[in-house]
This record gives structure tokens, sequence and C-alpha cells, in this order.
């Protein structure tokens, strides 16, 4: 598949990640998805606490090279995701599990990854439209509670989020996640290429043990 061809939904599922940028100020944000982008991550996620996100992907899409995914974070009403799609986001990350806001990102054509604190929460997202169903805050889950989830619901394409970083990574994907959602392990690193390498690398090694 071409990169110009490819869908946010397939580079979620192909990398495992959603890079997640949240900041006080529009220029770090700005900063921060450039140097995630370089690092070699393709899904990166601009958090809609921070000022003037809008405006960091609106341009972080006009600069991006092909196959690489914008996309909006924090999302909570309708409007959120009509504005955020207008802007060129390319998939629709929310904390909760909200029908309107995950029709309103099927009905815009763009995946949809809602936050789920509980079986249920996740289930009903996918029967809304969830393409994922991020488990958030996955702080307050184990990856062996995860597991024990997906041995009754194996079907669940779950992106734990939330307290993960390249230490732990390993485990959730061991455990059967799909994707993870990390942020300030990235965004804070002293070297974000480096954990970008590293943090792939694990997640490429977890897949293949599992």
């Amino acid at each position: 598949m071409r990169a110009e061809d490819m869908r946010a939904e397939d580079v979620i599922r192909d990398q495992g990640v959603v890079a997640i940028v949240r900041a006080a100020s529009t220029q770090v944000a700005a900063a921060n998805v450039a140097t995630l982008i370089r690092s070699g991550l393709a899904a990166v996620e601009v958090s809609l606490v921070t000022p003037g996100a809008l405006g960091v992907i609106r341009d972080a899409v006009s600069r991006a090279p092909a196959g690489t995914m914008v996309g909006v974070g924090t999302a909570l009403s309708v409007g959120d995701v009509e504005s955020a799609v207008d802007a060129g986001a390319r998939f629709v990350v929310t904390p909760t599990t909200d029908r309107d806001v995950i029709r309103a990102a099927v009905d815009a054509g763009v995946p949809v990854l809602p936050g789920a604190a509980t079986p249920t929460e996740a289930v009903q997202a996918l029967n809304w439209g969830a393409t994922f169903v991020k488990l958030f805050p996955a702080s307050l889950w184990t990856p062996a509670a995860m597991r024990d989830v997906l041995t009754a619901l194996p079907d669940l394409p779950l992106v734990p989020t939330g307290g993960v970083d390249p230490e732990n990574a390993a485990e959730w994907m061991r455990a059967g996640a799909v994707a993870l959602g990390i942020g300030s392990a990235l965004t804070g690193s002293d070297d974000p290429a480096h954990t970008a390498a590293e943090l792939l690398s694990v997640i490429a090694e977890a897949r293949a043990s599992r």
C-alpha cells in the first residue's frame, strides 16, 4: 500500500503507537509534534487542552509526510470533532464514552478512539462505532487485568493510555493491546528519537512473542 493511500486506523494498528502531545503553549505543542514525526512516529494526537490546538493540527497536517496521521485528542463534543476534522485531523480521541462524539467522528469518516474504563463501556463504544477503544486511564489497570478481559472479549481493540511508557510497553502488548497511547514519556524525553526507536523495537518484539 502506498503511504498516501494508508488509513489512520491502519497506521495505528501497524505501528502500535498513538503519540500524544499536550502542551502549555502553541509553540511547544508545534515543536513536539514536529519532533515526534521526525522521530518516526506516524500517528500523533494533539490534545484540545493545548492552546491553539486546532492551528497546531492544521499546520502539522500541511507539513506531515505521506503516511503520517495527525489527530485530535480530548474531543468532548460534536463541535470539537467537527472543528478538528475541518482542521485536517485524521482521527479523533476522546477520554469518555460519549455516543454523540463517537457518531460525529463516524459520520465524518475518521477513526475514533473513545475512552473506556470498564468492559461495559468498551463494548458500548464499539457498538456505537468506535474503531479502537482507549483503555483510560490505564494506570487504574494492569496488563494482567486487561488480558483477563480479552479472554472473555477477545475482539476488543484496546489501546491502553495513561501511565504507559517504554518500560511497561512490552507487558501491555503481550497482554493483547492493539496499540499504546503514550505522551509525556515521549515529549519529555531528553532524546525523543532514541525513545521512539526503543519503543517501536519493544512493541515489535512483544508482538512477535505473544
